[in-house]
């Protein structure tokens, strides 16, 4: 199974649709830009049946919000930590939103 057959359809945002070279030129940015915030951990390009490089729609947002930081002076890695802790402030956000309203509906309300 190569990596365009493990995901749906081209309009999925997990796609795999972008090679690297078009990934890097629909951002802005070079191919070397790519492969650093890969070695960084930050997002993992998928492969083609061919060993190339592909990116999904997803990894694209997350490897523009990583051109942003950079472009505002952080290094590559201070870039890849901070978007990695972003998102693990939103998901712990999204974690105490869903406690809280379970808390809500669990909460017994006064007759009157």
């Amino acid at each position: 199974m190569t990596a365009d057959d493990s995901f749906g359809r081209p309009d999925d945002d997990d796609y795999p649709a972008y090679a690297m070279g078009r990934a890097a030129e629909m951002l802005g940015t070079t191919q070397g830009f790519l492969r650093a915030i890969g070695e960084a951990r930050l997002i993992t390009p998928l492969r083609s049946a061919g060993g190339h490089r592909r990116y999904s729609r997803y990894r694209l947002r997350i490897a523009a919000r990583a051109r942003e930081l950079v472009d505002q002076g952080a290094p590559i890695e201070a870039a890849c930590r901070i978007i990695i802790l972003e998102d693990q402030l939103e998901e712990a956000r999204s974690i105490n939103a869903e406690h809280r309203h379970t808390a809500e509906s669990a909460t017994p309300t006064a007759a009157a």
